[in-house]
């Protein structure tokens, strides 16, 4: 019997699994697909960030959080993660009037222990025509500051090879088809290239992302869901690239948060919040989105005019947000995680979850889920392992 069965292969799988083997228990890791990260891990918006926008509806914790986080990555995975110059341009018109953003940039810098990296500061105007052909009409005031920005299923990807390094087992095109909580151990039944396996373990993680409702359908008995709503989210990547970093900005119609920023020569724009209801196997980018994404483009580049045929990459990914009042961009990003049973639990199930902490959601579930698994020596502490294409790996506790 293994300690802790982990579902789903994305970057809270990852996570989790190197989180489970660096505390010495034994870990396997089921992957639907053939090949980690096929999911939400890797049509993300690539950034490594506090979070400046939840600042507004008072998410102070996850902001602090995630800036703690990031700078652990900053150091962890040099190759992966790097702080990329950000700019918040302020137009007559923009939701934000310049004290405002001013006042959020430095309440940010203050929940990143004024840090250098957490340090803004205004652009003077005699700098705005270097910036990337950008629109200077009406412009009012341009904010820089840092965060980072990373590919996300590269980071996935090492986040894994660590936690194998580790000891952790990967089993790419299994699914598991259903869940049994018994008294002592749980038996998963799972497909693996059209062969039926089982196999026992202390917890089960279920870390699907979009699926994770699908997955507790096959749990037995039947165990506790949150009612959530799936959100897409479109990115779309055009020729041409930016030289100066990031823009934050907001959409002309809806004063919505989007992202253009330089992505492997080329220039990423992103990303969309639509309600979405299907497989989320099926989701995909729609032409409205795509006008959207072009449209948010061109107001601020005006220069960079771009038609559908010309987009070199369109993907888009699935956010899971719990069901409440208020528009989405309202809701609350932090990670829920529910259990079959408030004492020693058999079952844990990972709501929602940032890339940015990751970790940190991994240490949450361990804390969560220790009654219920045997001692173990601790192998390595996370906070202090290298992930990367140079990681050297620590195996050793402090």
């Amino acid at each position: 019997m293994i300690d802790v069965a982990i579902i789903g292969a994305g970057i809270h799988g990852a996570g989790i699994a190197l989180s489970a083997a660096a505390a010495g228990y034994s870990v396997r890791l089921f992957e639907q697909f053939d090949a980690p990260a096929q999911g939400t891990s890797s049509r993300s918006s690539k950034l490594i960030h506090g979070g400046l926008r939840y600042l507004a509806s008072g998410q102070f914790a996850l902001v602090k959080e995630c800036l703690r986080e990031r700078r652990i990555l900053l150091h962890n995975a040099p190759d992966l993660v790097r702080l990329v110059p950000f700019y918040i341009p302020i137009y007559k018109l923009s939701r934000y009037k310049p004290s405002w953003v001013a006042a959020g940039l430095s309440l940010y810098a203050l929940l990143g222990g004024m840090r250098a990296e957490t340090r803004f500061a205004w652009v003077p105007r005699k700098q705005w025509n270097a910036l990337d052909g950008l629109n200077t009409k009406q412009l009012s005031a341009v904010f820089r500051y840092f965060d980072a920005q990373t590919d996300d299923a590269l980071l996935t990807g090492a986040v894994l090879t660590s936690a194998l390094d580790l000891g952790a087992e990967l089993h790419l095109e299994s699914t598991v088809t259903s869940i049994q909580l018994g008294p002592h151990a749980c038996e998963l039944n799972f497909e693996h290239q059209r062969r039926s396996q089982s196999c026992q373990a202390g917890v089960v993680i279920n870390a699907t992302g979009p699926w994770v409702n699908r997955v507790l359908e096959r749990v037995e008995p039947q165990t506790r869901q949150l009612s959530v709503e799936l959100v897409q989210g479109t990115h779309i990547v055009v020729p041409g690239a930016l030289s100066k970093g990031i823009y934050y900005v907001e959409a002309p119609s809806d004063k919505r948060p989007v992202f253009i920023m330089p992505w492997r020569g080329h220039t990423l724009i992103g990303t969309t919040e639509k309600p979405f209801r299907g497989d989320p196997a099926c989701v995909h980018p729609t032409p409205e989105e795509v006008s959207y994404l072009l449209a948010t483009l061109t107001h601020y580049f005006p220069r960079r005019v771009y038609m559908e045929a010309d987009i070199l990459e369109a993907f888009a990914g699935l956010r899971c947000l719990p069901i409440t009042q208020g528009s989405i961009g309202e809701r609350s990003r932090d990670t829920v995680l529910v259990t079959d049973q408030q004492t020693r639990p058999r079952l844990l199930t990972v709501y929602g979850g940032k890339l940015t902490a990751f970790r940190a959601t991994a240490d949450a579930v361990l804390t969560r889920i220790r009654p219920s698994l045997p001692a173990r020596q601790r192998v390595a502490d996370t906070r202090h392992i290298r992930i990367g294409h140079s990681a050297v790996r620590s195996a050793s506790a402090p």
